[in-house]
């Protein structure tokens, strides 16, 4: 009963997620997945635009 009661109170409420700067990086997008092995020659960097 209560595990249903903080499911209906988790979808009514309109709260902000808590880590909402975990946005997927547009590396995510280039490749099939699983990505292939041996992707990239070095780590690649990654920056905020």
């Amino acid at each position: 009963l209560i595990f249903v009661f903080m499911i209906l109170e988790s979808m009514i409420s309109k709260r902000v997620p808590l880590f909402s700067s975990n946005v997927p990086t547009a590396i995510e997008w280039h490749h099939p997945l699983p990505p292939a092995d041996h992707s990239y020659d070095d780590t690649p960097l990654l920056t905020n635009c």
